[in-house]
């Protein structure tokens, strides 16, 4: 299936491959955690994300290779990445690997706290801090480009009834993209879904995903993250040719 895209390039929607990491600490360790997701955040996405016919396999920090290894990201088309408590415990070897799978062209989504992750800092070249306020109160998420292929389906904006606050300044560098923002009660704004490019790989970070709320069973949420994978999956281009070259004839 042929998808247009509002900038006039248009892409196949090929059935992606899709890698769902989750450090998967909190909801082993924390009951009320363990109360939303039962089964962890990954088994949700993947639960949730079903209808949309990818073809998905999960991988949690305390597999062997942090559940990483060059022959899965080699299966991956889109990594999607949750992470909070461990940051400092993923190895220089993965986020090496992720990274240069990311340059070749893997599609990479960062959920929520996943911006502080190791991928993220480094593919991003800033602290990727921000202000935060876990208070459980609304937010609202509107959508700024409205022509995007993430926003298909979502409409002007959508609530969660209880979520954590992000607000700026994120520490990021400025979007190629801005597809959402958030606005919260406290009157923070946070830049909520942020598209970059790096190297052939597209990134999309997704703002929403506290561990204690059960963001991730929320039909816009899932369709937001099922319409990134499609669109950081799908053909990004002619890989590059790099060193010594021969003159062309004029």
């Amino acid at each position: 299936m042929r998808m247009v895209i509002g900038n006039g390039y248009s892409f196949e929607r090929k059935t992606q491959r899709v890698t769902i990491w989750n450090e998967y600490i909190h909801e082993r360790t924390n009951p009320q955690v363990a109360a939303v997701y039962p089964q962890g955040i990954h088994s949700a996405l993947v639960q949730g994300l079903q209808p949309y016919g990818f073809l998905m396999r999960t991988a949690v920090l305390d597999q062997p290779e942090q559940g990483l290894s060059q022959e899965v990201l080699e299966e991956t088309d889109v990594l999607i990445w949750w992470g909070h408590l461990a940051h400092d415990r993923i190895t220089d070897e993965a986020v090496d690997r992720i990274q240069a799978r990311v340059l070749q062209g893997m599609g990479l989504i960062v959920l929520h706290s996943g911006h502080r992750s190791r991928i993220f800092r480094r593919l991003m070249g800033t602290t990727c801090d921000l202000k935060w306020r876990e208070d459980g109160r609304r937010e609202r998420l509107w959508v700024v480009d409205p022509s995007h292929p993430i926003t298909e389906g979502i409409g002007e904006y959508f609530e969660l009834e209880h979520e954590e606050m992000y607000g700026e300044f994120f520490d990021v560098p400025p979007p190629e993209k801005l597809v959402l923002i958030s606005w919260f009660p406290g009157g923070e704004v946070f830049r909520s879904g942020c598209e970059y490019t790096r190297g052939l790989g597209k990134i999309f970070y997704f703002r929403p995903g506290h561990e204690s709320f059960p963001t991730y069973y929320n039909k816009n949420v899932l369709r937001v993250i099922a319409n990134a994978v499609h669109y950081v999956g799908s053909a990004h281009g002619t890989a590059p040719v790099y060193g010594e070259t021969k003159a062309l004839e004029p």
